[in-house]
């Protein structure tokens, strides 16, 4: 979503920190790109106003411009500045405290994603927080939005309230908060209805609604890809409505992302969780300095840890450690390792939370490579027999040929690739001189994960993956 933004201000940042010394002026000339930046990122006027001027007034300070590296210094202020705006320092969850059931209240326009995310939210609750949830949709305008939620709930394994034809929406909330207090549920979500713009009837409902459940959270759920007009979707809520938090959602999409760093601001209220994708266990609480080091290119590295732990399995991880700490590396582990960054979101979402990783994350881009190629290896290594992937040296030209027919690509693809699991196994030894898995650290701190994942990148590369080119089913 960020990445035109994160580009802009990445380009000002390079130039500051190529600097020896910075004046007033440069500082002020740096800070007119960032607010035109922010502008053209769909950011609100009166919040870009406050940001400058806050980074500015800190920035031309006598600390900053005579210290050793003053362009790292103002990074430092806007990045603290940036993570203010998006909500400050603390991450602020689901009040979940209250005498149970917590009723939480999901509003916002039709088509913002309130129902999906309903059903996240509930998977999120029973997963990680160990809640017994009870959904009821209180949507009788929308065709079918009750029979959606219900759907939604069987494939989370979370309760629906039945479906009464005809009940009207207080009579619902009433309904769902006794069967909530029957079931011994510890959190009730209720679903209300949308409308395609704000008006009286869409606000006169919610509130009522709100009387009869006396909700613990009022979630506004606001899809990011709106642009400008989420902001003004936020104002008009909060006007009417005793808003909690919000949920953005469409953050992995193509979004400018000023209605991210607007929100804040104008409701008042802190963005509680993201939706990053279709699926639904795609949704995470939302951090403000995480999301500020990756506008920055900083990366985010809690999040790709976090990601890498709910993926992959901890007895998967440790038998595959072993047999790197013995310099095992076979295609069977290289299919496991591709499966696991498919499942991880992709190439570009890895190369985008790795610090440092952002001109490598354009080098993808610019190549025309996308996660097709992770299919298109995994589809090569489901061709070959269990013998070959245990043995990749039986691959004769008889065998590639096979291979490549059954993959449906070609036999120099097929060539790629394991030329590509030689390189990989070549690091897997590396290791195992460096001392086994204590070498593992060294190789990767020292820029061997270029040697280890060609395509990331090794020392010297110069942010361009020097084994991009030699990925099978890349487009030519």
């Amino acid at each position: 979503m960020f990445d035109n933004l994160s580009d802009r201000l990445g380009n000002v940042f390079d130039r500051l920190r190529g600097r020896g010394a910075l004046s007033e002026q440069d500082v002020r000339d740096a800070m007119r790109e960032v607010r035109v930046a922010l502008l053209e990122a769909d950011v609100a006027l009166p919040v870009v106003r406050r940001f400058i001027d806050a980074v500015t007034e800190k920035a031309i300070g006598a600390e900053v411009l005579k210290s050793v590296t003053p362009g790292q210094q103002v990074v430092k202020i806007v990045n603290d500045e940036l993570v203010e705006m998006l909500g400050g320092e603390e991450v602020e969850g689901l009040t979940l405290e209250a005498k149970p059931p917590v009723v939480i209240m999901m509003v916002g326009l039709q088509g913002s994603g309130k129902t999906t995310t309903t059903a996240k939210l509930a998977k999120l609750l029973k997963e990680r927080h160990g809640k017994k949830a009870l959904m009821a949709s209180l949507d009788v305008n929308r065709p079918a939005a009750q029979e959606q939620l219900a759907v939604l709930g069987e494939q989370v394994s979370v309760a629906t309230l039945p479906i009464v034809a005809g009940q009207q929406p207080v009579d619902i909330a009433r309904r769902a908060m006794e069967s909530a207090k029957l079931q011994s549920a510890d959190v009730l979500l209720l679903d209300t209805a949308g409308r395609l713009h704000v008006d009286e009837a869409l606000m006169a409902e919610m509130k009522a609604v709100a009387g009869v459940s006396a909700p613990t959270e009022v979630l506004l759920v606001v899809d990011s890809l709106t642009g400008q007009d989420a902001v003004n979707v936020a104002r008009s809520f909060t006007e009417e409505v005793p808003l909690t938090g919000v949920v953005l959602t469409r953050m992995d999409g193509d979004a400018r992302g000023g209605a991210a760093l607007s929100m804040r601001h104008v409701t008042g209220q802190p963005i509680k969780f993201a939706g990053t994708g279709e699926k639904l266990d795609a949704i995470e609480a939302f951090d403000p300095k995480r999301v500020a080091g990756r506008i920055l290119g900083m990366g985010d590295v809690v999040s790709l840890v976090e990601k890498a732990a709910a993926t992959i399995k901890e007895e998967d991880a440790e038998a595959l450690a072993k047999r790197m700490a013995k310099g095992q590396f076979d295609l069977n582990d290289l299919r496991m390792q591709l499966r696991q960054m498919q499942s991880m979101g992709g190439l570009g979402m890895l190369a985008g939370m790795l610090p440092g990783m952002k001109k490598a994350k354009a080098a993808l881009s610019q190549s025309g490579m996308d996660d097709k190629v992770l299919v298109h290896m995994d589809a090569i290594i489901g061709s070959m027999t269990a013998k070959e992937r245990a043995n990749p040296a039986l691959m004769n030209a008889k065998r590639k040929k096979r291979v490549a027919a059954g993959s449906g690509l070609q036999v120099q693809d097929v060539n790629k690739l394991l030329k590509m699991h030689q390189e990989m196994g070549r690091a897997m030894k590396q290791i195992k001189k460096m001392g086994g898995l204590k070498g593992l650290g060294a190789l990767l701190g020292g820029g061997g994960m270029g040697a280890a994942m060609p395509g990331l990148g090794g020392p010297g590369a110069g942010g361009m993956p020097p084994g991009l080119p030699g990925l099978p089913g890349q487009k030519k």
